[in-house]
């Protein structure tokens, strides 16, 4: 059972862990790679030592592609937006139509933004994937960053741009698990916060109250800034979800996959190649961005 703040004492919970800051570096990759041929081919896909809804373990077959070696960053969907003039599902006013049962003086622009604390999720008018936390925050900093608060029609729009797509569930999971066939994580059976040198941004420390930042970061991290796996992909555990084309319980909803930055081991555990959320196809977050994979002109 995953630990929570009402089954602990409170001086544990807001007082015993403590917060670390670090310097924070503005990109870590010196150049943007290429995306990443994969050959395909049959995998275990799935878990049946996980969540329910990720099992049972099958066998899986994907055909070649190309896959972006790092999360859409911000600088990417800057030159999206610049030459098109794309406006996001989140910067637009809900219609009523689409929302029964809410008052429209409630459907306002804006997107969830996690502010920490015992009610850790707000959602924040303004924001946006230029102001992530709200009105005065800024991406200035963080244009090597992952693009957030992203729905599928945002990824789809961008997809359509670039040329690419979104990955199949069935891609994504092939492609997270780097060669190992079965390991629980993308680089083996090490939990990501136990290993010697930290593998991916996740929240460490008990969630959602005192994060120690082992990792460097206590939000989303530029991307690359850790080992790639064994395909030489950057950041398929944690940092932001990534909306990927899986099934769902209904086509208003979608999958992500791959865990955030705040997933914890007392809480969410989705930073494995198995593991799957559902997200609804208008829901967006300051932890859910995406990247594309390639299908044509493979062999080329």
């Amino acid at each position: 059972m995953p630990l929570r703040c009402s089954f602990v004492p409170l001086a544990l919970c807001f007082g015993l862990i403590s917060q670390t800051a670090q310097a924070q570096p503005e990109s870590c990759l010196t150049t943007s790679p290429d995306p990443v041929a994969l050959p395909g081919g049959v995998f275990a896909m799935g878990s049946n030592e996980a969540y329910r809804e990720e099992a049972p373990v099958r066998e899986v077959e994907t055909g070649p592609f190309r896959m972006d070696a790092h999360e859409v960053t911000n600088r990417q969907f800057s030159a999206f937006v610049e030459a098109t003039g794309y406006v996001t599902t989140v910067e637009t006013k809900p219609k009523p139509e689409d929302n029964p049962g809410i008052p429209p003086e409630l459907l306002t622009a804006g997107s969830a933004v996690f502010v920490g604390g015992r009610a850790p999720w707000k959602f924040v008018e303004g924001a946006y994937w230029r102001a992530p936390e709200g009105p005065g925050s800024s991406i200035d900093n963080r244009m090597d960053h992952p693009v957030v608060h992203m729905t599928y029609a945002d990824a789809e729009a961008y997809a359509a741009w670039a040329g690419g797509d979104l990955p199949t569930e069935a891609e994504w999971e092939y492609a997270a698990r780097g060669g190992l066939d079965g390991a629980r994580y993308e680089w083996g059976d090490t939990p990501p916060d136990k290993t010697d040198q930290p593998r991916a941004n996740t929240w460490q420390g008990l969630f959602p109250v005192a994060n120690t930042t082992h990792d460097g970061f206590d939000g989303s991290a530029p991307v690359g800034c850790y080992a790639p796996n064994g395909y030489g992909l950057y950041d398929m555990t944690g940092n932001v979800w990534e909306l990927v084309k899986g099934h769902a319980p209904s086509a208003l909803f979608g999958i992500m996959k791959g865990g955030s930055f705040l997933c914890a081991e007392n809480f969410c555990r989705r930073y494995r190649p198995s593991a799957r959320h559902d997200s609804e196809v208008n829901f967006s977050a300051s932890h859910v961005g995406f990247r594309l994979v390639y299908r044509d002109e493979i062999d080329k």
